[in-house]
């Protein structure tokens, strides 16, 4: 609750005549000062009153790309059975608020607005709590309050089409590593029988050892397995235009465009980022794309995590996407050559070329996510 400057003009009128009322005995200006504290009174009463109002709010879609159209949906509904709600209301959209008409608003009544919401930049866009505004007749107090839970709107980097994802190594679980074509099949695990399964999969020696079917498991060690690793430090993006690092956004892109690709063609593929933040691992990666930031971290945090590549060899595709400021690291992800058979580097912003073949690798310059499609389907059998 918050006194307006008529308030606080009219509390302080109020003490000022009772105190020289009754210090000179003036009725007259003991009687001003009453009425001056009551209408003060007044009006913290008639702000302090809570109108019951139902908000309810809904995105079409709460999941666009960037530059896209987003349209929310906001309805008020006085719930109160006897006094219509006469309320000053806005709701937040982001970093602007848009104006909700609720002034004279009747019991059992509502109101819809329905606003566009910024889609210009990647991330997400929090739309909401409604902000009520309750102020007296005579502009002495307002009050603010909240209404309804704020809703998320995803706003996906864009979505270049690649024409196809590498093809990669086939890694066989016995050991041997070849290019081959889509389509073989190895053997992977065992599993007990369950009803529906072909005959022909059941392994008998196994069986028989321990009392019960068991039927072989296959994998396709064909799949080229793509890790895209994202540089989200922000040594790696230095530039800033309105303080957006336009290099980072255009790898959010790239790496948006190489995971949609890879999940069109039914391929497995790891979102990793480079500086550790808050752990999203079981999003849908086009919402970790839209919710990653640039974050403290040096050549040391990506030290640690190609140490960590090459331990655990989540794929052996890697795609590598950074900044300016990550190209005298590039020596670190060209030692990840013998766990990974075909490795890319993207760099996106570069103000000067990035020297062919740098630390033995396939490197491409990109100026922004289009650039990078373009140059893709040049380089996609690395």
């Amino acid at each position: 609750m918050g006194i307006t400057a008529r308030g606080v003009g009219l509390l302080v009128a109020a003490v000022l005549l009772l105190g020289v009322g009754f210090r000179y005995a003036y009725p007259e200006l003991v009687l001003l000062g009453a009425a001056a504290g009551v209408a003060v009174g007044y009006a913290v009463l008639t702000a302090a009153w809570r109108p019951r109002l139902e908000v309810t709010r809904s995105a079409e879609p709460d999941r666009v790309a960037r530059g896209e159209a987003a349209r929310m949906t906001v309805t008020v509904r006085n719930a109160g059975r006897l006094r219509a709600a006469n309320l000053l209301a806005e709701d937040r959209c982001g970093p602007r608020t848009v104006p909700v008409p609720v002034l004279r608003l009747r019991p059992g009544r509502d109101t819809t607005v329905k606003y566009e919401v910024p889609t210009r930049r990647r991330g997400v866009v929090p739309v909401g709590p409604l902000r009520v505004i309750r102020r007296d007749p005579l502009g002495l107090v307002a009050l603010a309050r909240s209404y309804g839970d704020t809703v998320p709107v995803w706003v996906h980097p864009r979505v270049h089409p690649l024409r196809a994802v590498p093809t990669g190594a086939g890694r066989s679980l016995d050991g041997s590593s070849d290019s081959v074509p889509h389509g073989s099949i190895t053997f992977d695990s065992l599993r007990e029988y369950v009803v529906g399964d072909e005959l022909r999969r059941v392994h008998w020696r196994t069986s028989a050892r321990v009392g019960e079917l068991m039927v072989r498991e296959n994998v396709d060690t064909s799949l080229p397995r793509i890790v895209v690793l994202l540089d989200n430090r922000a040594a790696a993006h230095p530039q800033r235009i309105d303080g957006v690092a336009e290099s980072f956004e255009s790898a959010c892109e790239a790496a948006a465009s190489v995971v949609t690709a890879a999940v069109r063609d039914d391929l497995p593929v790891v979102l990793l980022l480079v500086a550790p933040g808050e752990d999203r691992a079981g999003e849908p990666p086009l919402d970790r794309l839209t919710a990653v930031e640039l974050a403290d971290g040096d050549a040391e945090a990506l030290r640690g995590c190609t140490g960590r590549l090459r331990r655990d060899r989540p794929g052996d595709t890697l795609v590598f996407l950074t900044g300016p400021g990550g190209r005298d690291d590039l020596g670190q992800v060209g030692a990840l050559r013998g766990a990974y058979p075909s490795v890319l580097v993207a760099v996106f912003g570069a103000d000067a070329p990035t020297p062919a073949g740098a630390a033995g690798l396939v490197v491409v310059d990109a100026a922004d996510g289009a650039g990078f499609a373009a140059e893709w389907d040049g380089v996609r059998r690395w």
